[in-house]
């Protein structure tokens, strides 16, 4: 479970914000820095990141777990769970980089500074099953949304190696593997511009659809990934452009309201535990766990490229007000 929604500014500020469904809280904001030596669960390999980066995550063995962040270069990546999507590697190919799934969110974006650059390099890159791991790693199921200051958005899939990079000018991913199948069904609710349907839409299009609504249902308030992929979408597309960065993260926490998973642990065991966005031009990261109502921000400064240590940003998940008297 997780959505994720893209938001291009007039000002041109790429807001990338999602939910992270899960069953419970294990992450908060953090830092890493440049030069910062890690090693993979998989197979006790030793990597060394050469860009800073925040976002929202946890330390992790010999490593650190990052869900979704933004670095230096104003890369963003988010990791979605990918239901019965993945084709992991069984046994390792000599040469290459051996990660375990989990672990290719903190690599991309501790690694690369642009699609172009992970594009280049993605066939050197393996994500493997926990077959053959020198550590117990699972098998997670996982897929990756990823935006650059560009503008150009991608989804990056293990559905073979090497791994499939998908185009996604629309900006939504949730957690289904035929991304073709929801499109469809997606264009049950909209009327898609004819540079969507051709494939040439330009980078930076804020919209893929016409507007034109009339007469097309309205969705279902499912929250499954289909229906919390059509209703993202839709409201997405409907909503008013926002002016700037600020005005990018009212509107994307406004429309996560609508596929965000009450806690309801009679009926689901995840709920969407935390929410957040990250903007490529100002390198902000923005956290809200389930249980406050506020929203705490992490800037990346310039400062902070000099520092040698990661830091973690513990804070309070519980409810929080602003008192009047």
């Amino acid at each position: 479970m997780c959505t994720s929604i893209l938001q291009i500014a007039k000002d041109g500020s790429h807001i990338l914000a999602r939910t992270m469904d899960w069953h419970v809280m294990r992450s908060m904001p953090l830092f890493v820095p440049r030069g910062y030596q890690w090693q993979s669960l998989f197979d006790d390999q030793s990597h060394v990141t050469k860009y800073a980066l925040i976002g929202g995550g946890g330390p992790h063995d010999h490593e650190i777990d990052v869900s979704d962040g933004v670095n230096e270069k104003g890369l963003s990546v988010q990791k979605l769970t990918f239901a019965n999507g993945s084709q992991l590697v069984d046994t390792p190919t000599p040469g290459y980089v051996h990660l375990a799934p989990f672990e290719f969110s903190f690599y991309l974006l501790s690694r690369y500074g642009s699609i172009a650059e992970i594009e280049a390099h993605l066939p050197e890159i393996q994500l493997m099953s926990g077959r053959l791991a020198a550590n117990s790693i699972g098998d997670s199921e996982l897929h990756f949304a990823v935006v650059d200051r560009t503008g150009r958005t991608v989804v990056i899939e293990p559905t073979h190696f090497p791994m499939r990079i998908r185009e996604n000018p629309l900006g939504v991913v949730t957690n289904s593997k035929d991304f073709e199948l929801q499109l469809e069904r997606l264009g049950q609710y909209v009327n898609y511009t004819d540079d969507f349907v051709a494939g040439t839409v330009p980078v930076n299009t804020p919209r893929v659809t016409t507007g034109r609504f009339s007469g097309k249902p309205v969705p279902s308030g499912s929250y499954t990934p289909g229906g919390r992929f059509v209703r993202a979408a839709y409201y997405k597309e409907r909503a008013d452009l926002p002016a700037d960065e600020p005005a990018g993260i009212i509107s994307a926490w406004h429309l996560l309201d609508s596929v965000t998973v009450p806690q309801s642990h009679h009926y689901r065991p995840t709920y969407s535990v935390y929410r957040a966005a990250t903007c490529s031009e100002s390198l902000t990261y923005y956290f809200q766990p389930y249980n406050r109502l506020d929203v705490v921000r992490l800037r990346l400064t310039r400062e902070m490229l000099s520092w040698k240590t990661p830091k973690f940003y513990p804070i309070k998940n519980e409810f929080t007000v602003t008192d009047l008297n």
